[in-house]
């Protein structure tokens, strides 16, 4: 009769815990460029408040669309500033809380075993053995717009172009690359800076003077049910332990907006 009941207990504590850390939990919208570096950022914060962040990466401007369709997040890190920018002022965004996070950048990147040479910049994607070049869709991704960019500087677009490989976002570019489906990439440095792709591969910064500053920035969604929770993870962001990992992967942070924990 004792285990019975002990039974019952654990089934229905289960049963009422399940809501309330569904309550302690926001869902994020990150450009995919943030991939690895958030999932460390959800981590610590769930450590540190007890509260969780679900994580869904994809490309911003999918994301924008999504949002304006009532797609039910809390918190949108974008990695185009325009696209908090047009929700703030489409009154969908929570007032105030338009936050730069970031600048990014973008690098040559290609399989350890590759004999191109990186040190041409974008013009090593002439090079005749290279059948297969890797970017984000330029038509919702910051990332490849950057890329399309950068390669159109250097005059070679329509030499090239017909070798395009277009993930839907950076990230799924990025495995192109580096799983043998693309001959090179032009991918986010954050990703490149990743365990995940730094030990299978080399790659090289593409000057930024080549691609609009992708300036990339966050915003609390009006529609959020769970602004607090929000609140209290955008300031986390905002700490100097997370300015210092988001450095360490590659991005600049706007010097001084740094948080008090």
């Amino acid at each position: 009769m004792k285990l019975r009941n002990l039974w019952v207990a654990v089934v229905l504590a289960f049963v009422f815990a399940a809501p309330l850390c569904k309550a302690q939990e926001i869902t994020v919208a990150a450009a995919a460029d943030l991939q690895f570096a958030f999932q460390d950022v959800a981590t610590r914060f769930q450590k540190d408040t007890g509260k969780g962040v679900k994580l869904i990466f994809g490309s911003s401007g999918n994301f924008f669309t999504q949002i304006q369709n009532g797609a039910p997040f809390d918190v949108f890190f974008s990695a185009d500033s325009d696209y908090p920018k047009k929700l703030e002022a489409a009154g969908l965004a929570e007032p105030g809380t338009l936050y730069p996070y970031a600048t990014g950048k973008i690098v040559l990147w290609v399989p350890n075993e590759s004999k191109l040479d990186l040190t041409q910049g974008a013009r090593v994607l002439l090079d005749p053995s290279i059948k297969k070049i890797a970017l984000a869709n330029s038509e919702h991704a910051p990332y490849g717009r950057a890329a399309v960019a950068a390669i159109k500087h250097e005059s070679i677009y329509d030499k090239v172009s017909d070798k395009f490989v277009l993930g839907e976002n950076i990230s799924q570019a990025a495995s192109f690359v580096a799983s043998g489906n693309a001959d090179i990439g032009i991918v986010a440095l954050s990703l490149a800076l990743a365990p995940a792709m730094k030990q299978k591969g080399r790659y090289v910064e593409i000057s930024a003077d080549a691609y609009p500053p992708l300036e990339q920035a966050a915003v609390i969604l009006k529609s959020s049910q769970k602004k607090a929770i929000a609140r209290q993870f955008l300031d986390f962001v905002k700490t100097p332990p997370i300015l210092e990992l988001l450095r360490s992967y590659g991005f600049s942070v706007p010097s001084g907006s740094a948080a008090t924990p």
